[in-house]
């Protein structure tokens, strides 16, 4: 039976521009079995899972669940490992405590969520300063592609000690499995080997940014995603925190975006999306139907 990451693969569909857009990740630690919606379909106490689904809602920030590759037994304790990034050019970072449980989550309301999709941690817990954090999404209940894909190269980079490496439950994107979030900065890949992930995660840790199999950057919405890259892939600038996207202007099918420069250079990026394009499923079981594509089809210095 042919899978929606087969299908995506012979129709060439482009990674680019297809990053799930959040400014910032909430990622809760909850060992054992997911399900397809994982928040309300695990360990994880319901009533909390959708607490924190509700205030989230509408604020930039994007929630999931995380665990170490390997085997999951149900119990691991009651203590869980969370983090929280943002991704914002030249305000990313990333907080991380180890609470005693996740009951301790309860006080991320709607008003905290927002500031945390602001930007404004608030003191909230301790820096992060480790390796860069390497999530793979795995979660098999929600599409086979992703366990299929994904754990093999959860498994493969934890091994070989490429990063801090855990797998997640939803990166958006089946059909580009394995998938792939790098943070701090929240580039997203997709369809990467581990040797081609051990070299994203290389690049990182010295602030780079590897172009190659990259979907964009989450703190975008897709045009300025797709203008991004297509600024990267022009000048070759690799500067994790060199570029921004500091206008969009139009609306679906067409955008003129704005990326400017750390050093004061700005393009102008045409961007558009494409409708006429070949059905595909967007998971394994699904009817296919048109995925719309948005490229950069123009980049012009300002």
């Amino acid at each position: 039976m042919s899978t929606c990451s087969t299908a995506s693969r012979a129709l060439a569909e482009p990674l680019a521009a297809t990053a799930a857009a959040a400014r910032t990740w909430l990622l809760v630690e909850q060992p054992g079995p997911w399900g397809a919606r994982a928040l309300t379909d695990s360990r994880l106490d319901r009533d909390l899972g959708r607490a924190l689904e509700r205030a989230a809602g509408g604020t930039g920030v994007r929630v999931a669940l995380i665990r170490r590759p390997g085997r999951h037994p149900d119990l691991h304790g009651s203590e869980r490992r969370v983090f929280l990034a943002h991704t914002l050019p030249g305000r990313s970072w990333v907080r991380t405590a180890l609470l005693a449980g996740p009951g301790e989550l309860r006080d991320l309301d709607a008003d905290a969520m927002a500031s945390l999709g602001a930007g404004d941690h608030g003191g909230l817990w301790e820096p992060y300063d480790g390796d860069p954090l390497a999530l793979v999404c795995t979660n098999g209940r929600r599409d086979r592609c992703c366990a299929v894909l994904g754990r093999p190269l959860a498994a493969e980079l934890a091994a070989s000690g490429a990063g801090e490496v855990w797998e997640t439950t939803h990166l958006g994107g089946h059909r580009f499995a394995p998938t792939l979030l790098a943070l701090p900065y929240g580039y997203a890949y997709g369809r990467l080997a581990g040797h081609a992930v051990k070299g994203v995660l290389d690049g990182l840790r010295r602030g780079r940014i590897v172009t190659d199999g990259c979907r964009g950057r989450s703190a975008w919405d897709r045009p300025g995603q797709a203008a991004d890259l297509a600024v990267r892939e022009l000048t070759g600038e690799t500067g994790a925190d060199a570029l921004t996207v500091a206008e969009i202007a139009g609306a679906a099918p067409g955008w003129s975006v704005t990326v400017a420069h750390a050093d004061g250079r700005a393009w102008r990026v045409t961007v558009a999306e494409n409708t006429d394009v070949p059905p595909a499923p967007a998971s394994c079981g699904a009817a296919p139907a048109p995925r719309s594509r948005v490229t950069a089809t123009a980049v012009a210095p300002l």
